[in-house]
C-alpha cells in the first residue's frame, strides 16, 4: 500500500491555499448559482419569481390584512404584484444603523418576518428568500410602500439599492405594497420573457386557494394571444369547489356530487380544504398545495389524504359486506381521479426553495383526521353514492390486480415465438424483458440499416416507419385505427392505446424518436410526440419517451474532428475547439447517409450519445397548457396555426438572422 499521502518527503503545492477560499457576500450567492433558489433558469424557474412575489402578497391576504391583489404584465416584460395589505416595514432595523427594514428585507438572505410566526400564523415564505433572491435576480426592481398614510420608494438593480429609502409624501387612501421588477436577461437568456397565459393561470388557481382574496388580471394588449384576456378579475367564494367544477366540466362522474369540504386542525394548527371527484373516463389530474404554494411532487398532506380515502372505501365496503373492498389500495382511489387538496399549516417544512414537495410529518395526521369523518358521511349519508363510488374503485381494483397477474406470468415461450405476433418490420433486440431496452424509430429504410448495423443486438430494437405518420390530432378514431403505421407502432410496443394504454405492459425501457437533424425530421419528430401524446400518455407521463440528438455537421481540421447539433453548436465549436484553424465542414443529409460507426458514436452508444427526456408537467396548469398548444398547432383547425404563426413569426425571423 503506497503511504505517499502521508509522506513528508512528498512535493507540496502552493496552488489551493487561503487566497482560493471565497466568501460570497449579499446576493452574490443568488446570481452566482440561482439554481439552488429557483431551481434553474429556464422558463419554469422565471416563473417562480412571479409566485415567489405573489405567494408574500397571498400570505398577507390569509393572515386577514388584505383582500385585493393585482398582478400586472407591461411592455419591456415588467411585472407588478400589488396588495392591499399592511405593506413591508419601513422603520430603521435596529442590527443594521442606516438601512431601513424593507432594504434588509430586498438585500440580504434569510431576512423576514415569518421565522418566528408572530407576523403570519400560516406561511408560503419559510426561509426569508423570496424576494430578496427575486431582487437578485432582476435588472430593474421598484419597491413602493403605502403604510400610515404615507407612501415610500425605494429601486434595486441586481440586488443593489440605487438610492436610500424615499419618503414620497401623503397617500391618505392607499396602504399595502407594490413589487415592479424586470427579470435579468443576463441570467435568464433566451427564457427571459414571462407567458402572459401561463401568469393569468398562476393568478386565476391563486384565487381559488383562498375565498376571500379578490384577484385582478391586467395585461398589456400587444403581449397577449387569443386565448389570454387582457383584464379579468378572479373571486371564488367556493375555493376549491369552484376549480373542480371548472375542471370537470359536462364529464359523468361516479357520483352526482363531487367530495369537497373543509375542516380546521385541532388546537390553530391550520386546515384543510378539499375538493374530489371520480369521473367514469379520465386520465386523472392531482393538485396539491400548502399555504397556496403549489407542491407538484405531493408530499405528506397528500399521504394523509390517501390513507383518508383508502381507509374510508375499505370501511364503507365491510359495511355493506363487500369483502372485497379490503383489497383497496390508494392506488385503486387515485386513478383517474381529480383531485384537489389545499392546506395550511405553521412552520411547513419542504424539501428545497422550490418547494416542490411537503416533508412536515404533522401534516399527515392532520389531513387524514380533517378528511376521514367528512369521507365517511359522504359515503353512509347516501347508500346509492356511497356504492356506485365504491363499484367504481372496485372495478379499477380489478383492473389493477388482472395486470398484476398478468406480469407475474413468466414469459416462457422462445423470441422466436414471440416475434410472430410482430410487425415484420420491426428488428427486435435480444433480450425478453423491458429492463435496460430500446426501441429506435427511425425514417425510412436507409436510416434503418444504418441503425440496425450500428445497435447493440442485446438491448437495441429498430422500427423503421415510412415518412410522415398520420397526425392524430385530427384524425378521426376510426382513420386512426385503420393506418399502418400506427398499427404497427402499437404492435410493437404492446402497451394498447388510449383507454386501453397500459405502461406498464410496455415492452421496452426507452422509445426513442430517432428523426434526421433537419425541418422534415423535426416535423416527423412532432407527429410522433403528438402520437404518444394523445394515444398513449402513460408512458410519456412515466418518462419513457426520448428524443435522439443525431448531428447535423462534422467539423474537421487537421487530425482533430467533431459533430455539431445545429448551427449554434457549430458556431460554438468554431469559436471553442477549432479557434483559429482552418475547419472543413460536412453537412449530413440524414441518418441513412452516416455510416454505422459514425451513428452509433454520436447518436446511439449509451457511453457518447446524448438525449432528451420528453415529458409532461406535474402541476395540472402546465399539463393543461401543453394539452391547448397541442390542440392549437397540431388540430383540426388550420387557423389556429395561422394566428399562432403571425404571433411568433418576428421572434422566428431574429432567431433565424442570429443563426
Amino acid at each position: 500500500m503506497s503511504h505517499d499521502l502521508f509522506d513528508s518527503s512528498a512535493p507540496a503545492t502552493d496552488s489551493y491555499n487561503a487566497s482560493q477560499i471565497e466568501v460570497l457576500e449579499g446576493l452574490e450567492p443568488v446570481r452566482r448559482r440561482p439554481g439552488m433558489y429557483i431551481g434553474g433558469t429556464d422558463e419554469r424557474a422565471l416563473h417562480h419569481l412571479a409566485a415567489e412575489v405573489i405567494d408574500n402578497s397571498m400570505d398577507e391576504a390569509v393572515a386577514g390584512h388584505a383582500n385585493r391583489i393585482e398582478v400586472t404584465l407591461d411592455v419591456g416584460n415588467r411585472l407588478t404584484i400589488v396588495d392591499n395589505g399592511r405593506g413591508m416595514p419601513v422603520d430603521p432595523h435596529p442590527k443594521f444603523p442606516g438601512k431601513s427594514a424593507l432594504e434588509v428585507i430586498l438585500t440580504m438572505l434569510h431576512s423576514g418576518g415569518k421565522f418566528e410566526g408572530k407576523a403570519y400564523a400560516t406561511s408560503g415564505g419559510l426561509h426569508g428568500v423570496g424576494v430578496s433572491v427575486v431582487n437578485a435576480l432582476s435588472v430593474d426592481t421598484e419597491i413602493e410602500v403605502a403604510r400610515g398614510k404615507q407612501l415610500y420608494r425605494q429601486r434595486f438593480s441586481r440586488g443593489t439599492p440605487l438610492a436610500p429609502l424615499e419618503e414620497l409624501g401623503p397617500t391618505p387612501n392607499r396602504r399595502g405594497t407594490s413589487v415592479s421588477f424586470v427579470p435579468d436577461p443576463e441570467i435568464f437568456g433566451e427564457h427571459g420573457r414571462f407567458k402572459p397565459q401561463r401568469l393569468y393561470r398562476m393568478a386565476r388557481s391563486k384565487a381559488y386557494l383562498f375565498a376571500g382574496v379578490e384577484i385582478r388580471w391586467k395585461c398589456a394588449p400587444e403581449l397577449i394571444g387569443d386565448d389570454t384576456p387582457a383584464e379579468a378579475v378572479f373571486q371564488f367564494p367556493g375555493g376549491l369547489a369552484d376549480h373542480l367544477k371548472e375542471q370537470i366540466g359536462t364529464r359523468e362522474c361516479a357520483t352526482a356530487e363531487p367530495f369537497v369540504g373543509r375542516q380546521d386542525f385541532p388546537g390553530d394548527q391550520g386546515r384543510a380544504e378539499w375538493a374530489i371527484a371520480w369521473p367514469l373516463w379520465s386520465d386523472g389530474s392531482y393538485s396539491w398545495y400548502c399555504n397556496t404554494i403549489p407542491t407538484p411532487a405531493g408530499g405528506t398532506h397528500e399521504a394523509g389524504l390517501r390513507a383518508a380515502l383508502t381507509k374510508g372505501l375499505r370501511a364503507f365496503g365491510e359495511l355493506i359486506g363487500q369483502k372485497k373492498a379490503a383489497q383497496i389500495t390508494a392506488e385503486d382511489v387515485f386513478n383517474g381521479g381529480e383531485m384537489m387538496l389545499s392546506v395550511f399549516i405553521r412552520d411547513p417544512q419542504f424539501q428545497s426553495q422550490t418547494k416542490d414537495r411537503l416533508s412536515s410529518p404533522e401534516a399527515a395526521r392532520f389531513t387524514e383526521n380533517a378528511v376521514r369523518d367528512h369521507f365517511d358521511h359522504f359515503l353512509s349519508d347516501n347508500m346509492d353514492r356511497g356504492r356506485a363510488l365504491l363499484g367504481l374503485i372496485l372495478e379499477r381494483m380489478d383492473e389493477r390486480l388482472k395486470r398484476k397477474a398478468e406480469r407475474e406470468v413468466k414469459r416462457k415461450t422462445a423470441t422466436s415465438a414471440r416475434k410472430l405476433r410482430l410487425p415484420g418490420k420491426l428488428t427486435d433486440c435480444a433480450n425478453d424483458g423491458p429492463e435496460g431496452t430500446e426501441l429506435f424509430i427511425v425514417e425510412g429504410d436507409s436510416a434503418g440499416g444504418s441503425a440496425k448495423q450500428a445497435r447493440d443486438r442485446k438491448t437495441q430494437a429498430i422500427l423503421p416507419i415510412r415518412g410522415k405518420i398520420l397526425n392524430v390530432a385530427s384524425a378521426s378514431a376510426d382513420k386512426i385505427r385503420a393506418n399502418q403505421e400506427i398499427a404497427d407502432l402499437a404492435l410493437a410496443l404492446g402497451c394498447g392505446m388510449r383507454k386501453d394504454c397500459d405502461a406498464d405492459r410496455l415492452r421496452y425501457e426507452k422509445i426513442v424518436i430517432m428523426t434526421d437533424a433537419d425541418v422534415d425530421g423535426a416535423h416527423i419528430a412532432t407527429l410522433l410526440m403528438t402520437f404518444f401524446f394523445q394515444e398513449m400518455p402513460d408512458i410519456v407521463r412515466n418518462g419513457h419517451v426520448y428524443l435522439a440528438q443525431p448531428p447535423l455537421y462534422r467539423l474537421t481540421a487537421g487530425s482533430t474532428s467533431a459533430y455539431a447539433r445545429d448551427d449554434e453548436h457549430r458556431a460554438e465549436l468554431e469559436a471553442t475547439l477549432f479557434k483559429g484553424k482552418k475547419v472543413e465542414v460536412g453537412r449530413f443529409k440524414g441518418l441513412g447517409e452516416m455510416n454505422p460507426n459514425q451513428l452509433k458514436e454520436t447518436t446511439m452508444d449509451p457511453a457518447t450519445r446524448s438525449m432528451l427526456r420528453v415529458t409532461l408537467p406535474q402541476e395540472y396548469e402546465e399539463r393543461h397548457l401543453v394539452k391547448d398548444l397541442v390542440d392549437r398547432l397540431m388540430g383540426k383547425h388550420p387557423e389556429h396555426r395561422f394566428q399562432f404563426i403571425q404571433a411568433n413569426a418576428a421572434s422566428l425571423d431574429e432567431a433565424a438572422i442570429d443563426a
